[in-house]
């Protein structure tokens, strides 16, 4: 009976690991977004960081990332396509998820 507790806390322990990861993934990911567009906007320094703070925060309107993509995507306007900014959301993902495992190796 204690290996199976002991087996069902460690999976548990996984999951919450897990979703903590997935969650400081994001919101690097959206950092990143945040910085990306504001450098397509011309803004630097303190006003580029602010508006990477506004995407992080806009990810918390609902869930899953399309609010974030609205956000990016209203404030770019014609400087960047949906398709773009898709394909930047998905490559600063991968980038987010490698800068994190780094970061606890």
């Amino acid at each position: 009976m204690t290996t199976m507790k002991d087996r069902e806390k460690a999976f548990e322990s996984k999951f919450a690991h897990d979703a903590e990861m997935q969650f400081k993934a994001e919101a690097r990911r959206n950092k990143l977004l945040g910085l990306w567009a504001a450098e397509l906007m011309g803004k630097t320094g303190d006003a580029a960081q602010a508006y990477a703070s506004e995407v992080v925060k806009a990810d918390f309107e609902e869930a899953g990332h399309e609010d974030v993509f609205r956000k990016v995507s209203g404030d770019l306007g014609d400087k960047a396509d949906e398709a773009t900014i898709r394909a930047r959301m998905a490559a600063l993902m991968t980038e987010a998820k490698a800068q994190i495992l780094n970061e606890t190796d």
